[in-house]
């Protein structure tokens, strides 16, 4: 999936960054101010802001948009601040700590779901290309492409871990009353924190 070259993704993630340095050192945090910097993004997209440790590789924060509602130079802000200040699983991160926290930034392309039973459901995805997100009733969960490569799963244990997400057992993916869907995303990452940032392809 190709939507933006690299000076366009480099800008969207320093977005992201600036987003959080100014939310930590400005008592009176507007966040018109970095989105008005990103105002020529007006593409809507899904759009995911993940921290993760620079030594460790640990994850620190991930929160995004599954769809696109808004002009993506507005929901990067949103979704940085939110990565940063609001993942439930994790404290809020502190002014010195983003110094060894790499962002990157995953756009997505709308979730196309995926039909059939059990066997074509497999078929139909792959590691290394598709995301997933898991929905049924009030439950949902997604997982981005980056997170199937890293971990070594394959289609199958992709499917079960996306469910699991959601709060669901791992073999919901198999029923017909759950909704599986697949997504694309384009990832831009710093090679190091504050540093150049790179198109990752996996």
């Amino acid at each position: 999936m190709h939507i933006y070259g690299i000076e366009e993704g480099t800008e969207l993630v320093k977005a992201a960054r600036h987003s959080i340095e100014l939310y930590l050192t400005v008592r009176h945090f507007d966040s018109s101010v970095v989105k008005k910097s990103a105002s020529r993004f007006t593409e809507q997209y899904g759009i995911f802001v993940t921290l993760e440790n620079y030594q460790t590789g640990a994850l620190r924060g991930c929160i995004g948009f599954p769809r696109g509602g808004s002009p993506i130079g507005e929901s990067v802000v949103e979704a940085a601040i939110a990565a940063a200040f609001e993942d439930p699983r994790f404290v809020p991160v502190s002014r010195t700590e983003l110094e060894d926290l790499l962002v990157s930034v995953s756009i997505l392309s709308e979730p196309v779901p995926i039909k059939g039973d059990a066997k074509e459901r497999k078929k139909a995805i792959k590691v290394g290309r598709d995301g997933l997100i898991a929905e049924y009733g009030h439950y949902s969960g997604l997982l981005l492409p980056i997170v199937a490569v890293e971990q070594k799963w394959n289609e199958g244990q992709f499917l079960e871990e996306t469910c699991i997400k959601a709060g669901l057992p791992a073999n919901y993916w198999s029923q017909p009353n759950v909704t599986m869907l697949k997504f694309e995303t384009q990832l831009f990452k710093e090679e190091t924190p504050g540093g150049k940032v790179a198109e990752v392809n996996y």
